[in-house]
């Protein structure tokens, strides 16, 4: 690791991405926030304070990733700890399900994914940089929802990039993780939230009877970027209150 870090967290104005940065912040890095509502992540930079940058980014877009990258290297620095949380589900009936739909899901959450570990990874190999990538992915890469489909298949890819990722980088120093959150409280959440019904479906599945804080996937994902995990490459972490160890409700 360099003696400062430089941590880009996508999607990072606000939920999980936000209390991402909150955590490795603490931890001395130099956050680089980057996010597609330009006026809602230059507020969070500011919130956050220490010299967090905001950069409004289109992560669905390769050009957009690679003007983002060319712009913290010549201003700050080279990225040494990213994390890739922007993401998008379009919720919508499976039959009614258009291709546009799942492409614009699959465009932002694997291949923007992708694309930006790859970025990332090029320059630091090219700087001998032993950094760490933590991409975020879902209980839906194993457990699926008919409703969102592609954002199943893209959390599903996501854990399998991960994977793949950390093979290829482990010997230039190079860790690649995921976290794959559960229920979690935030603005993705709010209907379920807002509906009795559905949030008690939501809790008959979960063991711990609750939904988790953003921050609590923030801490995670701090820690595998940090050298407390410095020995775990390839995993996908899943903080979800227990439901995938669930086989039945009583």
């Amino acid at each position: 690791m360099t003696e400062k870090r430089i941590a880009l967290i996508t999607g990072g104005a606000q939920g999980i991405g936000y209390a991402c940065a909150e955590a490795i912040s603490e931890d001395g890095a130099q956050i680089v926030l980057a996010d597609i509502n330009g006026e809602a992540v230059e507020l969070a930079a500011s919130r956050l304070g220490g010299g967090a940058i905001a950069i409004q980014c289109d992560m669905s877009k390769t050009e957009e990733i690679d003007q983002l990258f060319e712009r913290i290297e010549s201003e700050v620095g080279v990225v040494s700890v990213l994390i890739n949380n922007a993401g998008i589900a379009l919720p919508c009936d499976f039959l009614e399900t258009t291709i546009e739909q799942f492409r614009a899901v699959i465009d932002l959450n694997l291949i923007g994914t992708f694309y930006a570990l790859q970025r990332a990874a090029k320059a630091m190999v090219k700087d001998g940089i032993s950094g760490s990538i933590v991409n975020m992915s879902s209980i839906n890469a194993q457990v699926a929802i008919p409703a969102i489909a592609a954002y199943c298949a893209s959390k599903g890819g996501v854990m399998q990039v991960t994977k793949s990722a950390s093979l290829a980088l482990a010997s230039h120093g190079i860790r690649v993780n995921a976290v794959g959150p559960g229920s979690i409280d935030t603005a993705m959440m709010a209907g379920v939230n807002a509906n009795p019904e559905a949030m008690k479906m939501v809790m008959s599945r979960t063991p711990m009877g609750r939904v988790g804080e953003p921050r609590e996937i923030g801490n995670v994902v701090a820690f595998l970027a940090s050298d407390k995990a410095s020995y775990i490459t390839g995993e996908t972490i899943y903080v979800d209150g227990g439901r995938l160890g669930m086989n039945y409700t009583c």
